[in-house]
């Protein structure tokens, strides 16, 4: 849900240490808002940081203002609560019902990576909650539009490749980088995904982990 930038050229050595992976199926799945709560969590917080969500819509700065009656959080202000966030409150997230089981059972036929965006010092303990929530999956860490990130994961693989995402810059951004990708707009928050736009090119949406397994292996045939 961060507001995309442009992407930073570390996400290419973070994949480049990791070494992938054979030529197998590849599930790529965000983190916030796909395998755990961000958004309940996040107006928790603002909230007792003195600021509250406008409308539930995917955008952030513009959208957020102080309780006060002080008008719109600056761009400043929003990168503040979200990095304050991260710092103390991620703890507070909990996993979407059925993300574990439903990557767990995917991951005996798939590849399965998490790809986050979110500053990389901010890794170990997003790696650490993932891990107590039995989501023991690689993290990668990225700034901006995810496209070339995927495009790099994908290299010349031919068989399918899986991206997860909340945000519709995200899933845009892989359509346009990865022609072979299967594009599925998850978001887990019941108002977020009633008032989501319809995407272009987008093959499933959802926003309930069983129902993503199934169309999953559908395309996997298994």
């Amino acid at each position: 849900m961060l507001e995309t930038r442009p992407a930073e050229p570390d996400i290419f050595a973070q994949i480049e240490a990791l070494g992938i992976l054979g030529d197998g199926p590849l599930v790529i799945c965000d983190v916030d808002e796909v395998v755990l709560h961000f958004i309940a969590p996040l107006e928790a917080y603002m909230v007792r940081c003195g600021f509250e969500l406008i409308e539930p819509r995917f955008m952030l700065t513009g959208n957020i203002r102080r309780l006060d009656g002080g008008g719109l959080a600056s761009q400043d202000e929003v990168r503040a609560l979200i990095h304050g966030f991260f710092e103390t409150e991620s703890e507070s997230q909990k996993p979407v019902p059925h993300a574990s089981d439903t990557l767990a059972a995917l991951s005996a036929h798939a590849q399965v990576l998490m790809l986050t965006n979110m500053p990389e010092r901010f890794r170990p303990a997003r790696e650490g909650i993932l891990r107590r929530n039995a989501i023991p999956y690689p993290v990668l860490t990225n700034i901006g539009p995810k496209g070339p990130a995927v495009a790099t994961l994908a290299g010349e693989r031919r068989e399918p490749i899986f991206f997860l995402d909340d945000s519709a810059g995200n899933v845009t951004s892989v359509r346009d980088h990865v022609d072979s990708a299967h594009l599925i707009h998850f978001i887990a928050d019941a108002r977020f995904f009633a008032l989501a736009e319809p995407i272009d090119g987008v093959h499933h949406r959802s926003n309930c982990w069983r129902d993503t397994r199934r169309y999953i292996e559908g395309v996997l045939g298994i």
